[in-house]
């Protein structure tokens, strides 16, 4: 039995940041029914094409769940939500700030006759009634927030920023989403109550800046933009060998420099240089250090490199593209890749990680838009008749 069996999930959502922490509650066992805009559905099926047709964001996303078409603004949409809201345990949505609320759908409108619901609302800047704050109603996108949280001023290269290759403040929001609601479901075990959950996709970026803020602290100079490389530890970071391919090292003290200066660059007196004998003092030296690393790899393919820093136990690792990472021989061997089905056919991914092993994660098919609107509304009470004429007034 999955930890989450027996629990019922309604999500208004879109993007990322809530599709990703309801895949997590479905991984887990949950019934997830995803409610979205007829005709169009959630918009993120329609920002690519990549995956035999249907959108990378959303396939990795919505899996497992099962998709109710269902106009909110309709005046019937009440009626249906008030149905699936009578036996659901938790209530995700990320629309506009205040929109929920309009709809009648806001912690406090629902806790009279829902006193064991949790309402979990992820917002960009926080929705709190209470303390709105002036950013409340700004637009809040993944790159905005990487933006306003500071990450794009200590990533990329010297002379220009750069956000991450991911949707890392939507992930980010996405997981403290997740593990408030089990925290909150274990909490309601024990009262009886459920709660309202308040995620910021701007608090739950910030935390994740919390080494720089503090590196940072009390106006001191920020960590400096290093491209690939550390900002703060020297050498850690690429480094090109003689055919022209790239390794990934990393140093975490001064006894892994000795052991690099030795058994790597076979140069044992640099270990002692009054120049790099100090972490300190080889991110003051940085580019004279990395001339000189480039210089001793020049002469070695990677795999030489590679056999010489694992000999000097050294950490390091591949730079892989995408391509490399589906083929990965340690992922390949731990068997962590499952297949799901999508309205395209079977695509494979990734097993949850950190699954116990006492029981398999839900790995169920992509829904097609409205593929369950009948069955869920039969679940409902609705009968076959009133199904069509909800359809025909333009409410599914």
């Amino acid at each position: 039995m999955r930890p989450l069996e027996g629990i019922t999930v309604v999500t208004l959502e879109h993007a990322i940041a809530a599709p990703y922490c309801t895949r997590q509650l479905a991984d887990l066992g949950a019934r997830v029914i995803k409610v979205e805009r007829p005709g169009v559905g959630d918009f993120a099926r329609g920002y690519d094409t990549r995956v035999r047709g249907l959108s990378s964001h959303f396939v990795w996303t919505n899996r497992s769940k099962e998709s109710l078409t269902l106009d909110l603004k309709h005046a019937r949409a009440g009626e249906v939500l008030s149905r699936l809201l009578a036996n659901a345990d938790v209530l995700v949505q990320n629309l506009a700030p205040g929109a929920a609320a309009r709809l009648g759908l806001s912690f406090e409108a629902l806790k009279p006759s829902h006193p064991r619901l949790i309402v979990c609302d992820i917002s960009g800047y926080g929705d709190d009634p209470a303390a709105p704050g002036p950013y409340r109603d700004k637009k809040a996108y993944d790159l905005l927030i990487q933006s306003e949280a500071g990450f794009l001023s200590i990533t990329g290269t010297p002379e220009a920023p750069a956000k991450a290759g991911c949707s890392i403040a939507d992930i980010a929001a996405g997981m403290y989403a997740y593990s408030n609601i089990l925290a909150a479901l274990i909490q309601r075990g024990r009262s009886g109550q459920g709660c309202r959950i308040d995620v910021s996709m701007l608090e739950s970026m910030v935390e994740w800046m919390g080494y720089p803020l503090y590196y940072a602290f009390e106006g001191a100079p920020p960590p400096p933009r290093a491209g690939a490389a550390h900002a703060t530890i020297v050498p850690y970071g690429p480094y090109t060998a003689g055919d022209g391919r790239t390794v990934m090292l990393g140093l975490q003290n001064e006894r892994e420099w000795q052991q690099f200066c030795a058994r790597v660059l076979r140069r044992p007196e640099l270990a002692d240089d009054e120049r790099y004998n100090a972490n300190a003092k080889r991110v003051a030296a940085r580019p004279a250090l990395h001339a000189l690393i480039t210089e001793a790899f020049a002469a070695l393919t990677l795999e030489e490199v590679i056999a010489r820093l694992e000999e000097a136990q050294i950490a390091n690792a591949s730079v892989n593209a995408m391509k490399d990472v589906w083929a990965h021989a340690q992922l390949q061997a731990r068997g962590r890749w499952a297949s799901v089905d999508t309205p395209a056919g079977p695509v494979p991914a990734l097993r949850p990680p950190g699954m116990p092993a006492a029981f398999e994660p839900r790995m169920d098919a992509v829904p097609a838009l409205g593929q369950h609107t009948d069955a869920i509304l039969a679940g409902l009470g609705y009968g076959a008749s009133e199904i069509e004429g909800l359809r025909a007034q333009g409410a599914l």
